[in-house]
């Protein structure tokens, strides 16, 4: 296994010789505790209101065999990233374009199981990986939910978190059992998003709610990233199998939505990470 994971950060230190002298891409992974909560949907619109402002986004599904990021989107896409690791088409073939140009990565049922993938496969993975960084500003993954190991080895290697919640109180248990796992190796800082509420009251009470808890038994502080009301321009717009920054772009829940891209991309308070793309990979090939 040493052997192994030193071969591929021998591709690492590679690819990074040769990469352009752009600034890294800077990834996201999008989380949440338990199912339901609208992690997708929060990352679908969110790339969309990030490519508005001019960047360049990529979104790399990686919620197992759900591909619930081309549904919102209201495509079928015809290869996904399982089909590059197993050599049988080149990168540029699993990307399909959505609005404003995005970048729309299937990861393809089993993919992201590290551990499972042959020495070949890895490598392929790593070069694919490589090359989204190359061509985006942002890389949004979209996890699965819950503490299944292919979401934690991804929220592991990631600087930048953010976890979507809503005010239900299952989902702020299984939020905090989520971020006692992601903060036992080292300090990270974890953006909050609360979605589905009904005010800027009932959001403060959940924020406060598990920032206090987690501040107490863990020792950690939660950046609270901002609401996305309850809104049933929302719930119309998955109904028509689009981003509701599509189908309703002055909808209270897309000025949310664009309210949060605005302050990751702008507010000093949420700059990016100071760990590199390479710092990323390198953690990824440590849960092998």
């Amino acid at each position: 296994m040493m052997d192994q994971a030193q071969k591929l950060r021998d591709i690492v230190q590679e690819n990074t010789s040769e990469m352009t002298s752009k600034q890294d891409a800077r990834i996201i992974t999008v989380s949440s505790g338990k199912g339901g909560v609208g992690k997708t949907n929060f990352t679908v619109n969110l790339a969309i209101a990030l490519a508005k402002l001019g960047k360049r986004v990529t979104i790399i599904d990686a919620d197992l065999g759900l591909a619930n990021v081309d549904v919102l989107f209201g495509i079928v896409p015809k290869y996904n990233l399982s089909h590059v690791v197993k050599g049988e088409i080149p990168v540029q073939e699993c990307i399909f374009k959505g609005p404003y140009d995005i970048n729309i990565i299937s990861g393809g049922s089993g993919i992201m199981d590290l551990i499972d993938l042959e020495q070949d496969q890895l490598e392929k993975l790593i070069r694919s990986l490589f090359y989204f960084n190359n061509v985006s500003d942002y890389i949004l993954i979209d996890t699965g939910a819950g503490l299944s190991k292919s979401v934690l080895s991804f929220v592991d290697a990631a600087s930048d978190i953010i976890l979507v919640i809503t005010p239900d109180p299952t989902s702020i248990t299984d939020a905090y059992a989520l971020i006692k796992n992601i903060v036992r190796e080292e300090e990270k800082k974890i953006k909050l998003i609360i979605n589905r509420v009904e005010s800027n009251e009932e959001g403060d009470e959940v924020y406060n709610k598990l920032d206090q808890a987690v501040s107490k038994f863990l020792s950690r502080d939660l950046e609270n990233m901002g609401y996305i009301f309850e809104d049933n321009n929302l719930k119309k717009a998955v109904r028509k199998q689009m981003p509701v920054l599509e189908a309703y772009p002055r909808a209270i829940s897309s000025k949310g939505i664009e309210n949060i891209a605005y302050n990751l991309e702008n507010n000093s308070k949420y700059v990016k990470s100071a760990h590199s793309f390479k710092t990323f990979i390198n953690r990824l090939i440590n849960k092998i």
